[in-house]
């Protein structure tokens, strides 16, 4: 049956309706009651406002019974397709999970979720909190889903669509290996629906979705539903950062490129103390420009984006100190961005939402001075909070009543906190191992937070000017959206252990071969394989020019190239055995030994503290163990307490003195350094370093040196005219055909990559006796409930009964190490840890860690690649052991130095992990289990038990 739907006579649509034929009319009135009985429909009216094209599109191809890829910037709307898969899933009677990335947008999803559908149909599965998990709509985070589908179970009945939002995070080194294991094991009868930001190889991964999940529509949408401006604030100006003009091609303004030239040929300080004169006009011209441009401070850029009316705003630190001394600074600065009356509505809410929390608490926690920056509207926002205190800022930021936060980048990984403009600082940042300039991937991620939908009219991104700042450069980085992603899928023990079980080897290497990771590496090659022929053809015109009329040259540049390779390998041996000996000599320093530094950053006096022998020398002596040869930490001259390197000793060092090191030293103390370094420059500052004399070269008296020396006179293209110039082409010949190899290595290399991985894990395994053929052994069973990084380590130490007879607190301590990884490298003293049956415990996993990386040496398992086990870190062990025996929160923080959002986190994973043994540990003739749990309880308790929802 067929309706009609009447329409209004004088409206726009019955005056449209009036210009068409009888059939056009009649074809009209069947689309619009198609539409009408579509779920989309339905759907729509739910919404105060009209759906963009891109959003129609997806949730067309959705209803249509297709996966749908949707790739658009943050702010956009994308979750609104999501969402309808929500719709879809109850209107079918079936079911839906919603995966995130992070446990606080899970946290805030279902609250927007239960708002429109009520708790009643909707759950919550998180590591920390686990609601209504039969639910039809169940929110989560990817690593649940992944265990769920891994364990088989019998929530994924009637399981009709999954939402994975956030879904580039695939690219993420550490995690995104789970979402492709979700999308691979999926069942085939579940609907994906994969929401992502903008990136630049949507299509590949949509290929590749297509491939293994079926028919796919990819839906990419570069469309800002607000409009983004891009500025630069110098002095008490803000600059636009692109010209206006008509053109799409957007020009730099050619005041901020003037101010940059003109900054470049300001004469350095330097410059003038050498004596260059500077004309009156140029100081003149000089002390103008400086009036003009300079970096205003934290408290003048946000009074003046409050006076251009761009408040709210979020300014990105690269630094969680940093953000904490923003507030500071914006406090002794008195700024102040709300009146009285959203004053006593902020305070308000802050004591509803920390009623929880002890008194004796809050002042640990910087309570009150994190609620004075609220209540003025100031705030920061970074992973060292504790989570309830980054939740209240989030809440009071989306209703206004916080104006200006300073976060790190983490708060651009989907968090819902828009804002009218956001401030970047620098455009440099830490990654971990060096300062390096942010990818035009997280310029747009992190300007994707400005410009509010249905709030602003448009955002603004505004860069602090920077001395030495290039506009092009910051152009750049504005005008380009290369996002690519990349994936970081590697097998790893839990998942062989759980592929064999489910589908044996043969099967599971074929499933591991339709990964993303080899989806890319196999159309990369093609790319490869055009170069390698070009390659070929270019050493063709080069062994044409290198030929010589005397004789065959491509055998006279073999032998310059052996004498060559010769020269450079006993200039290695000697200085290898330089290193060794010097090796040796660090192994015979003590604690006391007064030393000369020889190179370095800190060459010069030095006083040893403790000698950083490898591990099984330690001769006694207590300290840190390093596999990588002697790491001394030492005190220098200069008051500093490093550890050193064999980079630093590359001659052998004697002992010049040896001085008492008092008991009561303390490395983090300024006044023990300073004391303890002037008695070092009293007792040895007069002894001068022995200089080492410089050995008689190898090669002089290398008889395969001298062969080759005599064969190469001896050879008749040694006489030719060109003979230099045929050498050139020689050496061109030679390079690029070592180039050619190194990319047919690639070739061969890259060709199931992951299959081979698997199978080295698989062959490891079976020496160990996870896995026989396709059988999963007891100890393969255990393996494949423990979920992490180091996953067969743990398995390891419950097969070896490491933690037996250990109490609940001595086992939180052994599993800390498991999870924690230090921010940074310590050079500090070794870290304290409990006395007793809990440090014999961590001494034992940390030699069992030493067995699995031998083997996995063996096996050709390479931890650069992603896979293997990393060594344990036994710096949270002391902390995990004082709060699971029940000591206050002021006194764990003071001892373990850490921020609370810090120690909460690693709790919560500790916990975590503790869940997972207490399943996989043997029930009977074990404790472990049981202490497991009692393990848990003493965990959670206070702080790291504080935790909404919603």
């Amino acid at each position: 049956m067929i309706v009609l739907l009447s329409v209004r006579p004088g409206t726009l649509e019955s005056t449209m309706t009036e210009d068409l034929s009888p059939a056009e009319r009649y074809a009209a009135a069947r689309r619009r009651a198609a539409e009408q009985a579509t779920a989309l429909a339905g759907f729509r009216e739910m919404y105060d406002f009209g759906l963009d094209p891109f959003q129609i599109e997806a949730c067309q191809a959705l209803e249509a019974g297709k996966g749908v890829l949707v790739a658009a910037p943050t702010g956009s709307g994308k979750t609104i397709v999501g969402e309808f898969a929500v719709h879809l899933a109850l209107q079918q009677g079936r079911k839906c999970f919603y995966t995130t990335p992070i446990k606080a947008l899970s946290n805030q999803k279902y609250a927007d979720l239960c708002r429109r559908y009520g708790s009643g149909k909707v759950g919550l599965l998180t590591g920390d909190n686990s609601l209504n998990s039969e639910a039809p709509v169940v929110v989560m985070t990817t690593e649940v889903l992944r265990n769920m589908l891994y364990a088989g179970s019998q929530t994924l009945l009637g399981l009709g669509y999954v939402v994975m939002d956030e879904v580039h995070y695939l690219s993420d080194r550490f995690r995104g290996a789970v979402w492709e294991e979700v999308i691979i094991h999926l069942p085939e009868s579940v609907t994906l629906v994969s929401l992502s930001a903008t990136v630049s190889n949507a299509e590949e991964f949509g290929d590749w979705l297509d491939t293994v999940r079926g028919d796919t529509e990819v839906i990419v949408s570069e469309h800002r539903p607000v409009p983004l401006f891009q500025h630069v604030l110098a002095g008490r100006r803000m600059y636009d950062l692109f010209e206006e003009g008509e053109s799409r091609r957007r020009a730099v303004n050619p005041d901020l490129t003037r101010m940059a030239r003109m900054e470049a040929s300001r004469p350095s300080f330097q410059d003038r103390r050498r004596g260059r004169a500077m004309r009156e006009a140029d100081r003149e011209r000089e002390r103008r420009q400086r009036s003009r441009i300079w970096t205003p401070s934290r408290p003048e850029v946000i009074e003046r984006l409050d006076a251009e009316g761009l408040l709210p705003a979020i300014t990105f630190i690269f630094s969680r100190a940093a953000c904490e001394a923003a507030v500071q600074q914006c406090l002794y600065a008195g700024l102040r961005l709300n009146d009285e009356q959203a004053r006593e509505r902020v305070r308000a809410l802050v004591e509803e939402r920390t009623a929880a929390i002890p008194a004796e608490d809050l002042h640990v926690l910087g309570y009150y001075e994190w609620l004075e920056g609220l209540e003025r509207g100031i705030a920061a926002h970074h992973a060292g909070m504790l989570p309830t205190f980054k939740e209240v800022v989030e809440e009071l930021f989306v209703q206004g009543l916080v104006k200006a936060v300073f976060a790190t980048e983490t708060l651009a990984l989907g968090i819902n906190m828009p804002a009218r403009s956001v401030v970047l600082e620098k455009l440099v940042k830490w990654n971990g191992e060096q300062h390096a300039d942010i990818t035009p991937g997280e310029y747009t991620q992190l300007t994707g937070r400005a410009g509010r939908r249905g709030i602003d009219v448009e955002g603004h991104a505004v860069v602090l000017w920077q001395r030495g700042m290039s506009p092009e450069h910051l152009a750049g980085l504005a005008g380009t959206r290369t996002y690519p992603l990349r994936s970081s899928f590697r097998p790893s023990y839990n998942m062989a252990v759980n592929l064999v079980d489910q589908f044996g080897r043969h099967r599971s290497r074929e499933l591991l071969e339709t990964s993303f990771a080899q989806f890319q590496a196999d159309r990369s090659v093609v790319g490869i394989s055009r170069q390698v022929q070009r390659n070929e053809e270019g050493l063709e015109g080069y062994k044409a020019s290198m030929t010589c009329h005397l004789g065959d040259f491509t055998e006279y540049a073999r032998l310059r190239r052996e004498l060559k390779d010769r020269e450079t390998e006993l200039s290695r041996q000697g200085a290898a055995q330089r290193r060794a000996e010097a090796a040796v000599a660090l192994e015979k320093l003590k604690p006391g030994d007064v030393i000369h530094v020889p190179t370095g950053k800190f060459a010069g006096l030095a006083l040893v503290l403790d000698p950083g022998l490898p591990a099984g020398r330690s001769d006694g002596h207590r300290g840190l163990e390093y596999h990588d040869g002697p790491r001394p930490l030492v005190l220098t001259a200069e008051r500093q307490v490093k550890r050193l390197a064999a980079i630093d000793f590359p001659v052998p060092v004697e002992p010049l003195e040896r001085m008492r090191i008092p008991k009561s030293f303390n490395p983090r103390s300024p006044q023990s350094r300073r004391d303890l370094a002037s008695a070092l420059r009293t007792k040895a500052g007069h002894i001068s370093a022995e200089r080492h004399r410089k050995r008689r070269s190898q090669a002089a008296d290398d008889r395969e040196i001298a062969r080759l020396r005599a064969a190469l006179r001896a050879h008749p293209c040694h006489g030719c005219d060109d003979r230099e110039d045929h050498a050139r082409w020689a050496e061109r010949y030679h390079r690029l055909m070592r180039d050619t190899r190194h990319l047919e290595h690639r070739i061969e290399g890259r060709t199931n990559t992951i299959a081979r991985t698997f199978d080295r894990i698989v062959a490891l395994l079976t020496e160990l006796d996870y896995l026989r053929g396709d059988e999963v052994t007891e100890h393969g069973k255990r393996l494949a409930r423990l979920y992490g990084e180091l996953d067969l380590l743990a398995s390891e130490c419950l097969r070896e009964g490491v933690w037996e007879g250990l109490g609940p607190a001595e086992l939180a301590a052994c599993v800390s190490a498991l999870v924690y990884e230090a921010r940074v490298s310590d050079d500090a003293m070794a870290p304290k840890l409990p006395s007793g049956k809990a440090k014999a415990a961590l001494g034992e996993m940390v030699r069992i860690w030493g067995r699995l990386d031998a083997l996995e040496e063996d096996f050709r398992i390479n931890q650069t690649e992603g896979v293997g086990q990393r060594e344990p870190d036994l710096g949270f062990a002391w902390a995990a052991y004082m709060w699971a025996s029940g000591k206050g929160l002021d006194e764990v923080l003071r001892e373990v130095e850490m921020p609370a959002g810090d120690f909460v986190r690693w709790c919560k994973q500790v916990i975590d992990v503790l869940g997972q043994i207490s399943a996989a540990a043997p029930v009977e003739g074990s404790s472990v289990a049981r202490n497991a749990r009692k393990a848990v309880d003493g965990l959670l308790r206070g702080v790291v038990a504080y935790s909404s929802v919603g």
